[in-house]
């Protein structure tokens, strides 16, 4: 179990953390979500002992052990992939060599009746069960299996780790925290190194996993599919659902519609009592009342209402200049690098207004062929563009082509034309450029935030042809919202090379799916295609969907539990009604009240009052009186339901962070 308990941490004077608890435990599959700079994947740091939190704690017991994978992290092996991610088993292969040296010391002594020869063959007996218990002996199929569900074919595994690019790399890096199968298994941000095919393979192993898994990811789908609880950072705080990302999003928006209404009705409240606290402050029998009620605005706990993040901005491209009806036309098209073949007679036609999905394994040829139609590769056989065609093209290394004097805004402003000239913080914005971050010089930014910002510029641009190769992987989930939107409305012709189904889904009419060299075309968007190919995918990785499997019994339990809580909230809603209605109907007793006993005192400052006769006199100075006993009894009513009031809402508040 992992148990953070009252977690503070600052940067430069601001709390990225205030006093947050949180209990992990091995049954629980949590999505850590938040915008970009909340403090995601520093959690996983103060988790890992990377860095102290201010005040608090994080403690596990002796027995937890925990594996992460960063988003980014230097990998300078000379080893072969196999043998990389083989160090995994660094126990059981040094288990390995102490059986193969006591087999060695045993077959050459001949003292068999000796004290030491039995201690040894005793010492190897024990090394050889401690192997199997830790799955010494399909170590390698193991290893294997992991490694190919990972997208490695038995040809990578006998190549040098440092020929694989740095996302391969970064595979065999979680290939070894999966093989040590530890206690809680971290990761950030893992599908931006992953095909679809690879991603879904995960999603299983991670649903089936024997321990606890954290992760960050702005991949919905893959939230949705392995998560069974929702971890939001936002201003300081910690917000713990225990449900997947899509359940999560409605919890949130109702919090928030909550937060607004408890803060206006805050407000009314202070209003209300400063009004009261000035009509009684100057009167002796009621000043310590006043007084009481000022302590109670000064202790008032203020509602704090989530900075979340903005409706995303919507924009159109420019008008796409019109093209020919064939944009692009390929005939019996074959692409080499040396000896290895990775396109072979390919023929595909793209046509005006198309919007299509390249996908597949890497190393299929994808993003090859996306350079091939932009003029940056040769090849043999056909590839023609149509009449008229204007490319925009945005590359995984997009981000060299940007002027590195130029700031960020000086960037969009270049090629802002039209009614987006006006709403260039505004993109800036949705792609994660606010405030000074829009002064600063391309040069000193980020890779991430090279490529945010070449994509931004990239969007204004007036083509008729949009080729986005892996557009997504840097983007929130907010921003990626933008592009989506904006390329639905996009007019012209649309490729997308994408492992990210959520953002695919509804934005592509066609499927292209690379394999064994060449391409097969889908009609649909990426879940029709998945319907058809799912199964025999995951047959061929050797990992076969189990998503029919039964539901473990601590699923089940999770479920009663927010079925429980879901009844305890609606029931405290409930009782909030209750104890509001009795709070607003004291407060018109008590207007009424203190308007007729100002009546009456308005009646008593006129001479004439006391010309009637005394019965009169009596009797309204009797009503008068009686009035003013009313009003204090009201008003002590009042008090009382306003504390019963609190009292409810701290309850409902206490469980909504559960």
């Amino acid at each position: 179990m992992i148990a953070i308990t009252g977690v503070s941490v600052q940067f430069g004077g601001q709390f990225l953390f205030d006093d947050i608890s949180l209990t992990i435990t091995p049954a629980d599959r949590i999505g850590l979500v938040g915008k970009n700079g909340a403090g995601k994947s520093t959690l996983l740091r103060l988790i890992m002992g990377f860095m102290k939190p201010e005040t608090g704690a994080i403690n596990t017991d002796n027995h937890t052990t925990l594996g992460y994978l960063p988003q980014e992290m230097p990998v300078n092996s000379q080893k072969t992939v196999y043998e990389e991610t083989s160090t995994a088993f660094a126990e059981v292969l040094a288990l390995q060599q102490r059986i193969e040296d006591l087999t060695h010391q045993i077959t050459h002594r001949t003292d068999y009746e000796s004290a030491d020869y039995l201690k040894l063959v005793a010492q190897l007996a024990d090394s050889q069960d401690h192997f199997q218990q830790l799955g010494g002996l399909n170590m390698r199929e193991q290893t294997e299996k992991i490694l190919k569900g990972l997208g490695f074919v038995n040809g990578d595994f006998d190549r040098p780790l440092k020929e694989f690019s740095g996302g391969w790399q970064m595979r065999v890096e979680l290939a070894k925290i999966l093989l040590r199968k530890p206690s809680f298994v971290l990761l950030d941000e893992p599908t931006n190194h992953l095909d679809i095919e690879s991603i879904m393979w995960l999603e299983d192993f991670l649903v089936h996993y024997d321990g606890g898994v954290v992760l960050i990811s702005h991949d919905i789908a893959f939230l949705n599919k392995v998560c069974n609880r929702t971890v939001e950072l936002v201003n300081g705080k910690a917000y713990d659902y225990r449900v997947p990302y899509d359940a999560f999003v409605e919890l949130r928006r109702q919090r928030h519609e909550q937060q607004v209404s408890e803060a206006k009705r805050q407000e009314k409240f202070i209003d209300h009592t400063e009004t009261l606290i000035n009509k009684f402050r100057a009167k002796k029998n009621k000043a310590k009342f006043a007084q009481t009620l000022i302590n109670k605005l000064e202790n008032l706990e203020k509602v704090e209402i989530d900075d979340l993040e903005k409706d995303a901005i919507h924009f159109r491209f420019p008008d796409a200049p019109r093209s020919g009806r064939v944009v692009v036309n390929m005939e019996h098209l074959t692409k080499n690098y040396g000896a290895t073949q990775v396109l072979h007679n390919v023929n595909f036609t793209l046509e005006r207004g198309e919007k299509v999905a390249f996908i597949g394994k890497n190393g299929e040829g994808k993003t090859t062929l996306t350079k091939i139609i932009c003029g940056k590769e040769p090849f043999e056989g056909v590839c023609q563009l149509g009449h008229n065609v204007a490319i925009g093209y945005f590359e995984q290394r997009q981000a060299e082509t940007l002027d590195g004097n130029k700031t960020v805004f000086e960037t969009i402003d270049d090629v802002a034309t039209g009614e987006m000239r006006f709403k260039v913080r505004n993109l800036l914005g949705a792609f994660l450029f606010s405030g000074e971050a829009v002064e600063k010089k391309v040069m000193v930014l980020s890779g991430g935030e090279k490529s945010r910002l070449a994509l931004a510029k990239m969007l204004l641009e007036p083509v008729n042809l949009l080729i986005l190769d892996e557009p997504t992987n840097h983007l929130d989930m907010r921003a990626k919202q933008v592009l989506k939107d904006a390329l639905k409305n996009f007019n012209g012709t649309l490729i997308v090379v994408s492992h990210d189904r959520e953002f695919l889904q509804g934005l592509t009419d066609k499927v292209y799916h690379f394999r064994n060299k060449n391409i097969r075309s889908y009609h649909g968007d990426i879940y029709d295609f998945l319907h058809q190919e799912n199964m025999q995918t995951l047959d061929e990785l050797g990992m076969k969907s189990r998503t029919e499997a039964p539901k473990p019994a601590a699923e089940t339990e999770a479920k009663q539990e927010r079925i429980n809580r879901w009844e305890a909230l609606k029931n405290l809603e409930r009782e909030i009604r209750k104890q509001e209605n009795k709070v607003k109907k004291a407060e018109q007793t008590i207007a009424q009240l203190e308007n007729t006993i100002a009546q009456f005192e308005i009646q008593m400052a006129d001479t004439q009052f006391y010309a009637q006769p005394d019965e009169q006199v009596k009797k309204a100075m009797t009503d008068y009186q009686h009035c003013k006993q009313q009003l204090q009894s009201e008003m002590e009513n009042w008090e009382i339901f306003l504390l019963e009031l609190e009292e409810v809402q701290e309850q409902k508040k206490q469980i909504e962070q559960q």
